[in-house]
């Protein structure tokens, strides 16, 4: 990224934190989300062992962790990760088990583990066009052979499906698009097995 990038990336980060402050994004937890977060399970009940090892990348203020555990979806440890410091210290309040939340930036997130599943959780098409590729590819050494991808995202997401759909480590598993009944709020979901 060029400097102008980093600054408005840099820009990115402080309002998200005022957002999450303000409660601008506890809508998250409103019913109408509930559809596309219960998608992400599906794919992850169906793609993955059990108990699996999960990385939540744009975690916020931890809503898929809820309602995994609403839903009664076990996993062995869950992981956070949102650059939003704001929606982190959140998270870590609700006291999750077997969880960890971190604040990093994906870009540069290195992680200390492999996962059964990793999970961009509404983060993608936030990642800079010169950065997708290489963050994906980082994400991918650190997904176990076999392993779930999962990506959802508002919308149609222009400019980040053809990363997955187009990767020549990524087989994809399901992709389905989740509508609500208000008018133009919808989100694709889609899975993919690391062969």
């Amino acid at each position: 990224m060029n400097i102008l990038d980093k600054f408005h990336h840099w820009r990115r980060k402080q309002r998200w934190n005022r957002q999450y402050k303000s409660g601008r994004w506890d809508s998250l937890e409103n019913e109408i989300e509930s559809a596309r977060y219960l998608q992400i399970i599906e794919f992850l009940k169906t793609n993955t062992i059990p108990n699996p090892t999960i990385l939540d990348i744009g975690c916020g203020h931890g809503v898929l962790n809820q309602r995994m555990l609403d839903s009664s979806y076990s996993y062995k440890s869950f992981t956070g990760l949102d650059f939003s410091k704001v929606s982190i210290e959140k998270a870590i309040t609700k006291n999750y088990p077997d969880s960890k939340f971190l604040t990093a930036d994906v870009i540069t997130y290195q992680p200390d583990q492999k996962f059964d599943a990793i999970i961009f959780n509404e983060a993608f098409y936030y990642i800079h066009e010169t950065e997708k590729l290489n963050v994906l590819e980082r994400m991918l050494e650190h997904l176990n052979e076999n392993g779930v991808l999962v990506n959802s995202i508002y919308r149609e997401g222009l400019g980040c499906w053809e990363y997955f759909k187009e990767h020549p480590k990524l087989i994809e598993k399901g992709y389905t698009k989740v509508t609500t009944q208000v008018d133009k709020t919808y989100w694709h979901v889609g899975a993919y097995i690391k062969s």
